[in-house]
């Protein structure tokens, strides 16, 4: 009995270019897609401080907030990951968007924290699977050396949350009270939905066996024998994807955290008013979206030529988390409100450049059948930090002398811990040579499944 292995590369022959418009169409709308789900994280950091006027709340209990978000986060990023080898990721983000959209009114009928809380929760658990089942959409339409860009876009999502939708949101709340913000990305949540259905297809590298709905199979591949699939604990005990852990943990910690705290940080912190905070939310996601998009552009180039893509991201991540680590370890350093600002922006900006191509480097090692799963794994493991870093600033900051000490010494520490990343990068990450052991075991299962065949 032969065994059908599932190629990492194309499955079309040949195929080397992925398919233009509607390639460069639908990563458009999950870039949208992922633009929404952080935008509903940044909700609550733009209305954090009218929320604790009206609740009473306190620094600890908006961090925990903030915090609760994850509770569920991780857990369902990597069930729905495994789903995603199973199903079509398009149906996935359809409902994971709906459920978004419908997730944001119990707030408005009960107005309490109790409810924010549990909706927040509830939010998370909808929200955790969204990056991997973007970026997995995305990366089906583009061959493993190309994916450096098209993931760099995926995760601008972030970026372009804080640099439109924060700023966007912010009106709505100083002109409508926070609950305007809440039905907003309700309605938004809605209305991409309904886009989706029309634009929303499986790309030619995808490797999806089961389907909801009528068949798409041919009957030859229905024939086919079952896809033998690597062991999983190759996959997550290969040293690349722990350097790529390692390198992205103290990255989304920050994100997290930022996503929650910086209105308040230049609110509270240094002096500036709600409109202007929530204005200046996206300042740190500017340099964010320049370094993303340059590096990764110019290392999908660079590979593609040179065919040595994932040393290059390796080189590229090391170097910008050691900057970016320096940079914001030294923040407490600075009291001058713009001088602040201007560092914050640009150790954000460095250390963001690790998440897209960390990304990218995962796709380069595993299976193509695996690759949802492995991605949902991967990013609910990164994303543990998230539970952790929004609460850790909470009672750093209300247990300070100021809040702009509580504010420094937080990114002090996440700074050092994105440093301490960047080195452990460079000693671990190699997806070339990861790419190939994995590729051997997969292979001597193969041969496993050959011998047993041939023994009935």
């Amino acid at each position: 009995m032969s065994a059908h292995i599932t190629p990492t590369k194309s499955p079309a022959a040949g195929k080397t270019q992925p398919p233009g418009i509607r390639a460069w169409t639908v990563t458009s709308m999950v870039v949208l897609f992922a633009t929404i789900n952080w935008s509903d994280k940044a909700l609550l950091g733009i209305v954090a401080q009218p929320l604790a006027r009206e609740f009473g709340l306190t620094a600890t209990q908006i961090g925990f907030a903030g915090s609760a978000f994850f509770f569920l986060f991780s857990v369902s990023g990597a069930m729905v990951g495994l789903l995603g080898d199973r199903f079509q990721v398009r149906w996935i983000l359809l409902i994971l968007s709906a459920l978004w959209g419908l997730v944001q009114f119990p707030i408005l009928i009960s107005g309490t924290f109790t409810v924010l809380l549990l909706c927040r929760i509830a939010l998370g658990a909808f929200e955790g699977p969204a990056t991997a089942m973007a970026t997995t959409a995305v990366f089906q339409w583009f061959t493993p050396e190309k994916r450096g860009f098209p993931s760099a876009l995926v995760t601008s999502g972030s970026s372009f949350a804080k640099i439109f939708a924060a700023p966007a949101l912010a009106v709505v709340v100083v002109a409508a009270g926070w609950r305007a913000g809440f039905v907003v990305m309700a309605v938004v949540s809605f209305i991409w939905c309904a886009a989706w259905l029309l634009v929303g297809k499986e790309g030619p590298f995808a490797k999806t066996r089961s389907l909801p709905g009528p068949s798409t199979v041919s009957s030859a591949e229905q024939e086919q024998p079952p896809v033998i699939k690597l062991n999983r604990w190759h996959i997550l005990t290969s040293k690349s994807f722990i350097g790529a852990l390692l390198a992205t943990f103290a990255v989304y910690g920050v994100v997290s955290a930022s996503i929650t705290w910086i209105p308040s940080y230049f609110e509270k912190g240094l002096g500036y008013s709600q409109l202007e905070s929530g204005i200046m939310f996206g300042l740190p996601s500017v340099a964010s979206l320049i370094f993303m998009y340059g590096s990764t552009f110019l290392t999908d180039r660079l590979g593609n030529r040179h065919g040595s893509s994932g040393r290059i991201r390796v080189i590229t991540t090391t170097a910008f988390l050691v900057i970016g680590g320096a940079v914001l370890a030294c923040l407490p350093l600075f009291k001058e409100p713009v001088i602040v600002v201007a560092v914050l922006i640009l150790g954000y900006g460095c250390m963001s450049v690790a998440l897209p191509m960390m990304n990218a480097v995962i796709s380069q090692i595993v299976p193509a059948s695996q690759l949802s799963s492995s991605m949902g794994i991967f990013l609910a493991l990164q994303n543990v930090s998230g539970l952790i870093a929004p609460g850790l600033v909470g009672v750093l900051v209300e247990n300070a002398v100021t809040p702009l000490a509580g504010f420094s010494l937080s990114y002090q520490i996440f700074g050092a811990a994105i440093l301490l990343g960047g080195i452990l990068t460079f000693v671990l990450v190699n997806p070339e040579r990861d790419a190939a052991i994995l590729k051997e075991k997969l292979a001597a299962a193969q041969r496993l499944q050959q011998d047993a065949g041939g023994a009935s």
